[in-house]
């Protein structure tokens, strides 16, 4: 069993964050559009984003934010790709 690592869990949530990008960009959205249709605000969304200072979001957050993109939740939290 491997034990829990910190920096691994820290680029884990940086990874999400990018996911997060990624889909939104692929989506055509903008920042503030997902702050909107996924009830989020503009500075939780840029937050999440944000590879510098990794914000941490709840499931309930990634549920109405994979909503929103139209993509499964596992879509964005699959960093092992």
């Amino acid at each position: 069993m491997n034990a829990f690592n910190e920096k691994e869990y820290e680029m884990f949530i940086i990874k999400v964050g990018l996911k997060v990008g990624y889909y939104r960009r692929l989506a055509n959205m903008t920042q503030e559009q997902l702050a909107e249709y996924s009830g989020m605000s503009l500075n939780f969304i840029s937050q999440l984003e944000g590879p510098s200072a990794p914000y941490v979001p709840s499931l309930k957050s990634l549920f109405k934010i994979s909503k929103a993109l139209g993509v499964p939740i596992n879509k964005l939290t699959d960093v092992e790709d």
